[in-house]
């Protein structure tokens, strides 16, 4: 066991504090009134509807309960908004950037008490990894159940290494949260990582103890789910709800993958920690025999559990590369190991390749930037700020060479921020102005409000294109929707009629297909229009 004294334990949790308290004003720096995009509008939708009617056990849609997830994450957004008066892209994405900066002030706290530079560069891989970013600045409810797994998982490694009280409360709250936050698999994650841990340290009794309770405690948390469910939509909503939290997923009817996928996808999804924890792992194993020490048996600790996430997710037929995400953590753990064990000769080459790799990646992206430029000047008109906080970071980088105390953790957050300021300067205002939906949708809606109809989304998938349509519409509206041409065809005088433009070329030599556009223009990347059907189908509204 490695007890540190009072004082010193005292210090580190200020310091993981001030480290989470930095990572949010980073995870949420320029964050103010970004249009939804993407996956995002679904849960943007459902803040809008609950702060307009209040809230629910399941977040909605069209006024519907929508079965795939609870409404946890969601309340959060909607407390968030109520001062505001409105959902934006503050409120909805703080809950995200909280869970990750609580998971930078957790991973320090695991990792601080062995070695300060180990647990600096442990964080700057963490945000490093690229889903991870894209999560941290989204609604995403797979970061919450980050932070809350870590949590389990630090509450149980605390209690044996760094001499903690036991909080077997904290830890049944903290499950109970992950359910909420994310469906069954919320549960069984955390646990499986407690768990993990307890396998590695030989602890049986505790292994089958919180085993079973969680077992017990998920058939409480499932019986309660679906009686929400039965009181929010009745028996058909009860059976939505099993299919999509639970069946759809192991059967794959959700949309499947092989069982290697989580393994093979994570080396360009979770770069640079889970290749370089790869790494670091098998030179480990080739480097001989090590003295057995605490920084060992967390090393082993966090291999075990990142395995039991990757494997226990991959039994489910349906994978997405956020499901992991409670991986992450242990990765960068291990990756950073070689700063802790300084002894070897594997992990003195781990620690220059990485090193050089820091050193290289902000000049990487800017070249990578002016090379964008040059080829795709209309996505990319104006680029001389991210260009010179590159240019700077990289001359501070080569600078850090010749600081031999602080250049690994020097260079490691120089390339922090070189990746970070790439990623809001550049690619988040390009994939908005590429994908943007609010300006056509604004017309649409206008239009609509001048000339009042019953307005029809055809062929737009109620829960895909239709949905980043009703994300920009500030009222509540009960479109309809058509996929055939005859169901066009019977549409009565006055009605609204918005479609991508590939579609008004298959209603040639009708009518409708004939008709004068009255609004036309980019929507989620694609040419739309807004057709309207009057008397003389002549098209003039």
């Amino acid at each position: 066991m490695l007890e540190l004294p009072a004082h010193a334990s005292r210090g580190v949790a200020r310091q993981a504090w001030c480290a989470g308290l930095i990572a949010l004003v980073v995870f949420m720096a320029g964050v103010w009134g970004q249009a939804p995009v993407g996956f995002d509008s679904r849960f943007f939708l459902f803040a809008q509807e609950m702060l307009r009617h209040g809230p629910t056990f399941f977040p909605t849609t069209y006024g519907e309960p929508y079965p795939d997830y609870s409404a946890t994450s969601t309340f959060f957004v909607y407390l968030l908004s109520l001062p505001l008066g409105q959902v934006n892209s503050f409120s909805a994405w703080l809950p995200s950037a909280i869970a990750a900066a609580v998971t930078v002030a957790l991973l320090y706290r695991l990792v601080a008490p062995y070695s300060r530079q180990w647990a600096l560069i442990s964080i700057a891989l963490l945000a490093l990894s690229g889903t991870f970013v894209m999560e941290t600045r989204a609604v995403s409810q797979d970061l919450m159940l980050t932070a809350v797994a870590l949590a389990v998982f630090y509450l149980g490694y605390a209690c044996d290494h760094f001499h903690t009280p036991r909080r077997l409360g904290a830890i049944a709250a903290l499950l109970i949260l992950g359910f909420a936050i994310r469906g069954p698999i919320g549960l069984v994650v955390p646990t499986g990582m407690l768990c993990a841990y307890y396998l590695v340290s030989g602890q049986w009794r505790r292994l089958f103890a919180v085993g079973f309770s969680a077992l017990v405690l998920l058939g409480l948390a499932i019986g309660l789910l679906l009686w929400l469910a039965r009181l929010s939509g009745g028996d058909a909503f009860v059976t939505d709800v099993v299919h999509m939290q639970v069946t759809g997923r192991i059967d794959g009817s959700e949309g499947a993958s092989g069982p290697l996928y989580y393994f093979i996808s994570s080396l360009g999804n979770y770069a640079l920690a889970y290749p370089l924890a790869l790494l670091v792992l098998a030179g480990a194993w080739f480097a001989g025999p090590a003295r057995q020490g605490p920084g060992l048996q967390l090393l082993k600790c966090c291999a075990v559990a990142g395995l039991i996430v990757l494997l226990g997710l991959s039994v489910p037929q349906a994978k997405k590369a956020r499901y992991v995400l409670p991986m992450l953590p242990m990765a960068a753990v291990i990756a950073g190991y070689p700063f802790h064990r300084l002894g070897g000769r594997v992990f003195a080459w781990l620690r220059g390749g990485m090193q050089v790799l820091w050193l290289v990646l902000p000049g990487l992206l800017l070249v990578g930037l002016l090379v964008a430029h040059r080829r795709f000047p209309e996505w990319l008109p104006q680029v001389t700020a991210p260009v010179v906080v590159l240019a700077v970071l990289q001359l501070l980088a080569l600078a850090l060479l010749a600081k031999p105390g602080i250049r690994a953790i020097g260079l490691a957050y120089c390339a922090v921020l070189a990746l970070w300021s790439s990623y809001m300067l550049v690619f988040e205002p390009t994939e908005r102005a590429l994908y943007d939906t609010r300006q056509f949708s604004a017309q649409v809606d206008h239009a609509v409000q001048q000339a009042p109809g019953a307005l029809v989304l055809h062929g737009m998938g109620k829960d895909a294109k239709a949905i980043k349509f009703m994300v920009n519409v500030d009222r509540d509206l009960r479109p309809q929707f058509t996929d055939s041409v005859a169901q066009l065809a019977a549409l009565p005088v006055g009605t609204w009629v918005m479609m991508d433009a590939k579609d008004r070329d298959a209603l040639h030599g009708t009518p409708l297909g004939s008709a004068v556009p009255v609004v036309q223009g980019r929507f989620d990347k694609d040419d739309y229009v807004l057709l309207r059907v009057v008397a003389e189908r002549t098209g003039t509204p």
